[in-house]
C-alpha cells in the first residue's frame, strides 16, 4: 500500500497546481455605422444603412426598425457623374415604386406601409449600372464620412440549362452547364424565382467562386430554393410540369464576395461556442461595417414543358 501513496501524492499535487483563474476583458460597446450597398446593370444603386447593435441588445423586430439610419448624405459617383441619392421609406413610397421596394426590403407590397424602412436610391438613370464601370460610394453621417470603390464586370452565362422529365412524370431536376472563363478570378450568386413572383429566392448561402473549376465547363443540378417559401416542392429539389422559372446569376469581385463568404460562415456557426471564430471584412473605408458591391447578373428564363 504504501508504494501506492507517493505517486497519488505527486498526481494530486499536479492536478490541483494547475488551476488558475482566467479573466478575460471584453470590449465594450462602440456604436458604428453599418452599410448595405449594391448596384446592379441597368439598375439604380441601392444603399441601406443601420446601426450596429450590442450583442446584448433587444432582437425584435422594432429593434431592428429603430436600427435604420435616416438623414445621411449618400453619393455615388461613376467618374464622369456624381448624384446624390434620395431617401424613400417604405410607409411613404412615390406611386408606382411599390413594387421595386419590395424586392429591396423583402416585404410584400400590401404590407410596405406598415413599416418605416428606409434606402437611399436613384431615379437618375446616367448613375444605373453599367457593366465595366467603378463606382464610388460616399456616406456623411454625424459629421463622418465612408468611402468604398467596386466594379461592375463582365457577366457569365450559363453554357445550357435543361429540364427534362422522364417517361411518365410531370416533376424532373434541372441541368445546368457552367463554363467558367479561364485565367481570372470569378465570383458568382445563384438565385430563381417564378417568373408571377417579385422576389427572387436564393439557397441558404447563394454565393460561390471559381476555386476549385477555374477555367473548366461543367453541369451540376439547379436547386430550388422556392421550397423554403413554398410547401408542395418536393421530390428532391425538382420542378415541376408548367413551372416557368427565371434564373439570375450575378457576378462580383474578390473582395465584395469575400464578405459575404465569411457572413454566411458566421452564420453557418449558428453561435456554436467550439466553432472557429469569424471575423466579417468590410470594403468600407473610414471605419464603417459592411459592403458596396457590384453585380453584373445573366439571366434565362425555361419553361418546364
Amino acid at each position: 500500500m504504501k508504494k501506492y501513496i507517493l505517486p497519488i501524492l505527486l498526481v494530486s499535487a499536479i492536478l490541483f497546481s494547475c488551476t488558475k483563474e482566467v479573466q478575460i476583458d471584453i470590449p465594450g460597446y462602440v456604436k458604428t455605422i453599418v452599410v448595405d450597398g449594391s448596384i446592379s446593370t441597368g439598375q439604380p444603386p441601392i444603399v441601406l444603412l443601420s446601426s450596429s447593435q450590442d450583442i446584448f441588445s433587444p432582437t425584435n423586430l422594432q429593434a431592428y426598425i429603430d436600427g435604420f439610419i435616416s438623414g445621411a448624405v449618400v453619393t455615388v459617383s461613376n467618374g464622369t457623374n456624381t448624384v446624390t441619392l434620395t431617401e424613400f421609406c417604405s410607409d411613404n413610397l412615390p406611386a408606382g415604386t411599390e413594387a421595386y421596394a419590395s424586392s429591396i426590403f423583402g416585404i410584400p407590397v400590401d404590407q410596405l406601409a406598415n413599416f418605416h424602412l428606409c434606402a437611399y436610391t436613384s431615379l437618375d438613370p446616367s448613375i444605373w449600372g453599367e457593366v465595366g464601370k467603378t463606382y464610388t460610394l460616399t456616406v456623411t453621417h454625424e459629421g463622418k464620412t465612408y468611402n468604398s470603390v467596386t466594379t461592375i464586370g463582365q457577366p457569365t452565362p450559363l453554357t445550357s440549362l435543361v429540364w427534362t422529365p422522364a417517361p411518365g412524370e410531370d416533376y424532373a431536376k434541372m441541368k445546368g452547364v457552367l463554363s467558367d472563363p479561364p485565367g481570372q478570378y470569378d465570383a458568382y450568386k445563384w438565385e430563381l424565382k417564378y417568373l408571377k413572383d417579385p422576389i427572387y429566392t436564393k439557397d441558404f448561402n447563394p454565393f460561390f467562386n471559381d476555386q476549385f473549376f477555374d477555367g473548366l465547363t461543367f453541369d451540376f443540378d439547379v436547386s430550388n430554393p422556392m421550397g423554403y417559401v413554398d410547401s408542395t416542392i418536393s421530390n428532391n429539389n425538382s420542378f415541376h410540369l408548367g413551372d416557368t422559372v427565371v434564373i439570375k446569376l450575378s457576378k462580383l469581385g474578390k473582395s465584395e464576395y469575400s464578405f459575404f463568404e465569411k457572413k454566411y460562415n458566421q452564420i453557418y456557426s449558428g453561435g456554436n461556442p467550439f466553432a472557429t471564430p469569424t471575423n466579417i471584412p468590410s470594403n468600407i473605408d473610414g471605419g464603417a461595417y459592411g459592403v458596396w458591391v457590384g453585380y453584373s447578373p445573366w439571366y434565362d428564363t425555361i419553361i418546364c414543358q
